[in-house]
């Protein structure tokens, strides 16, 4: 294993082993209900939206290291981004699991989740949280009412 790959896998254990931004948001957020029922894997991820900010996300739920540990990252790098600009981080991650090598600017810990495009079965883990986030963009402008899937 390269000191990358090593480096990549310390990174994403401590985001598996302390979450950031973890838990639940009071009223007044958007709610989206996700899970992948190819491994199990859940996400209720609350979302708070003030003039087109992300001035709150949090998120519960339970899964395999890819998927808590992305939700994790996502967290930290939509929190106070302007919605669209969430969103365009929601569009990079998904160039990242198509194996392009998109510029998240100055958090590069999602950077560490690069290697999931390898194992075509762990897309759907790692991206869970970021469609979780256009869901919530979504609905947050009004568009949809909470979702299930």
């Amino acid at each position: 294993m390269s000191q990358l790959d090593d480096l990549y896998r310390r990174v994403i254990m401590d985001h598996y082993k302390t979450p950031r931004n973890r838990g639940e948001l009071d009223e007044g957020s958007v709610t989206v209900n996700l899970n992948n029922p190819t491994c199990g894997d859940r996400i209720s991820l609350q979302l708070q939206l003030e003039d087109g900010i992300v001035r709150n996300v949090k998120f519960t739920g339970e899964g395999c290291s890819i998927s808590m540990s992305s939700a994790s990252m996502m967290t930290e790098a939509v929190m106070g981004k302007t919605a669209e600009e969430a969103v365009q981080l929601a569009d990079k991650f998904s160039a990242l699991m198509k194996g392009e090598n998109p510029d998240f600017g100055d958090y590069e810990d999602v950077e560490a989740l690069s290697g999931v495009n390898k194992f075509p079965a762990r897309i759907k883990c790692a991206t869970l949280a970021w469609n979780a986030l256009r869901k919530g963009v979504e609905q947050g402008k009004g568009k949809h009412e909470d979702t299930e899937e």
